[in-house]
C-alpha cells in the first residue's frame, strides 16, 4: 500500500514538475512565473518581500533581529600564534577572565566572563519566560544580563545574581525604588537598529503582566520617546549622571548608537563622569524596527570599537571608564577581537537568543519560526522550557569563553584582557589605517615605510591624444 501510494505520488510530482518546465519553456517573460528570478536578483529577495509589505501595509514593516547586512568585516582580522618571539601559555596555566565594570564606581560590577546579555527587554520584545531563562542561564556563568527599556521585572531581578538596568526614555525604571535595586545602571539613549527613533507599543499589544510591570494606566500605549524625559540639555545629562552615581554607588553608564559623531558624543559623556560607555553599532538588533532604521543608520560596530577606545586612550581615560562593545557580534572570534581592539566587555544578544531556543525549535515549527518561543505575545511563548534554555545559554556562553581562552594560549597570553591589537593582523590595508593593526602582508618593521609609498599620490602622466583625428567616416581604430 504505501509503496503504491509513494510511486503514485511520484508520478503526479514528476508530472507537475514536466508541465511546469514546459510552461516556463513556452511563455514570454510578461507571462511566466519565471519572472520572479530576475527581478529578485536585480532588487533583492529581501528588498522585494518588504516593497510588497509596504505597499499592502502602508506602514514601515517591523523587520525583527536587525539588519542582515554584516558592516562590520572581522573577518578580514587575524590572530598572530607565537612560537619563539614569544612562547605560547602553557596547557596547565588558567587564563583569566574576568572583568570588572566601573572601577571607580562605589560598588563595581565584577563578572565572570567579559560576555553578557544583551538589553532586551520584556514587553517591547521578549516573554516573561525569555528573560527569567536568559537571567538564570547568565547567572549560571557569573556574567549579568541586561533589562532592556523596560520597567523593573520581579522574577526577572530574582533569576539573576547580576542586573544592569536601562534608565531609558520610556521612564519605567527612572525611579528610585527601581534602579536602586539594580547592580549597575546603563542611561539608554539610543540603540543600533533605530538610533534615537521613538516607539510606541499599542495598548491592544499590552497584556496584564506588561502593564503591571511598567505601571501603565488601563488603555494606554507603551511610549519611548527620542529623548530622555528631563534631559534637554548637556547638563541636565551631567546631573543625572551625578545624581545616580551619589544615590546608588553602582556603576552608571550610557548607551548610544554608535555614529559618527562619536567623539564628541563621548566628550560630554566623559565630562559627566560615567563609569562605562556602551556603543551600539549599526548591526545591533531589536524585536522589530523600519528596515532603513537598521540598514542606513548608525556606524558599524568595528570602526565605533576602535574609534571609541582610540578616545578614551587619547583621554587618558582607559582602566578608569570601561567600554562595552555590542552589535552584530556572532562568534567567539568577533568577541576577542572587539576586546583586541580596545573593548573591556561585549553584549550578546541575538545569538544569545538563538543558542538558547535552538534545540527547542521543533516545538515552532514548520508553521511559526523559532522566535515565536521568546517574544512576548507570541503563539509558541507558553512551550518555552526555561530550565532547558538557560542550561542551554550557560553552555553557549561557557564553550565561548573556551574558544576565547584557546586563541589566548596560542598568544601567549594569561588573560583575555592582555590581548591588543598587536595580536591582530589584517588583510586589507584600509583597515589597517583605520584601527591601526599591521597588515598581513608586510613586515612589521615594514609596515611605515610600506603606508608611506601606499599613501603617496602617482603620477599621472598628461594626456595626449592621439596623432590622427578620426571623424564619424575613419574606421575606429582597434584596442589593444
Amino acid at each position: 500500500m504505501w509503496k503504491w501510494l509513494a510511486n503514485l505520488t511520484r508520478s503526479l510530482m514528476n508530472e507537475v514538475a514536466d508541465k511546469a518546465v514546459e510552461r516556463m519553456a513556452r511563455d514570454q517573460y510578461t507571462e511566466n512565473l519565471f519572472e520572479l528570478v530576475p527581478v529578485a536578483r536585480k532588487v533583492g529577495p529581501v528588498n522585494l518581500m518588504e516593497t510588497v509589505m509596504r505597499a499592502n501595509l502602508g506602514l514601515p514593516p517591523a523587520r525583527p533581529l536587525g539588519s542582515y547586512r554584516h558592516f562590520s568585516p572581522w573577518e578580514q582580522f587575524l590572530f598572530n600564534p607565537v612560537h619563539l618571539f614569544r612562547f605560547p601559555t602553557p596547557e596547565d596555566v588558567m587564563v583569566d577572565t574576568a572583568v570588572t565594570i566601573g572601577p571607580r564606581a562605589k560598588k563595581p560590577l565584577t563578572i565572570a566572563i567579559p560576555i553578557m546579555v544583551a538589553a532586551m527587554s520584556f514587553g517591547g520584545a521578549l516573554s516573561k519566560s525569555a528573560k527569567i531563562a536568559l537571567a538564570k542561564g547568565a547567572s549560571m556563568i557569573g556574567t549579568a544580563t541586561n533589562t532592556g527599556e523596560a520597567g523593573l521585572l520581579k522574577e526577572e531581578r530574582e533569576a539573576a545574581r547580576l542586573l544592569i538596568g536601562q534608565y531609558n526614555r520610556g521612564g519605567w525604571l527612572n525611579t528610585p525604588e527601581k534602579y536602586r535595586q539594580l547592580d549597575a545602571i546603563e542611561i539608554q539613549l539610543g540603540q543600533g537598529a533605530q538610533g534615537s527613533t521613538p516607539q510606541r507599543t499599542s495598548a491592544k499589544n499590552i497584556g496584564p503582566d506588561f502593564r503591571d510591570t511598567f505601571e501603565l494606566p488601563e488603555g494606554a500605549s507603551a511610549q519611548i520617546r527620542s529623548r530622555l524625559p528631563g534631559v534637554n540639555t548637556k547638563e541636565d545629562f551631567m546631573a543625572l549622571v551625578r545624581q545616580l552615581r551619589e544615590e546608588t554607588g553602582v556603576p552608571v553608564g550610557l548607551k548610544i548608537a554608535a555614529t559618527h559623531h562619536l567623539e564628541q558624543e563621548l566628550q560630554i559623556a566623559l565630562a559627566a563622569g560615567v563609569d562605562f560607555i556602551t556603543v551600539d553599532g549599526a548591526e545591533g538588533g531589536t524585536h522589530a524596527a523600519a528596515p532603513t532604521l537598521e540598514d542606513d543608520l548608525g556606524l558599524p560596530t568595528l570602526f565605533a570599537v576602535t574609534r571609541a577606545a582610540k578616545y578614551l586612550w587619547k583621554q587618558k581615560a582607559v582602566g578608569k571608564v570601561s567600554l562595552i562593545a555590542t552589535g552584530g557580534l556572532r562568534t567567539p572570534g568577533d568577541c576577542l577581537k572587539a576586546l583586541a581592539l580596545g573593548a573591556d566587555a561585549v553584549y550578546l544578544g541575538t545569538v544569545a537568543v538563538m543558542a538558547m531556543v535552538g534545540d527547542q525549535a521543533a516545538k515552532a515549527m514548520p508553521f511559526e519560526p523559532p522566535t515565536s518561543l521568546i517574544v512576548y505575545n507570541a503563539k509558541a511563548t507558553a512551550k518555552l522550557d526555561v530550565e532547558r534554555s538557560a542550561r542551554n545559554l550557560f553552555r553557549f556562553l561557557n564553550a565561548t569563553v573556551r574558544e576565547m581562552e584557546l586563541v589566548c594560549l596560542s598568544l601567549g597570553k594569561t588573560s583575555l584582557n592582555e590581548v591588543t591589537r598587536s595580536d591582530l593582523c589584517t588583510l586589507d590595508p584600509f583597515l589597517a589605517q583605520a584601527t591601526g593593526v599591521d597588515l598581513a602582508y608586510v613586515a612589521r618593521d615594514e609596515q611605515q615605510s610600506f603606508f608611506e609609498a601606499w599613501r603617496r599620490p602617482t603620477e599621472v602622466p598628461p594626456f595626449t591624444p592621439p596623432a590622427e583625428v578620426y571623424t564619424e567616416e575613419t574606421e575606429m581604430p582597434r584596442l589593444h
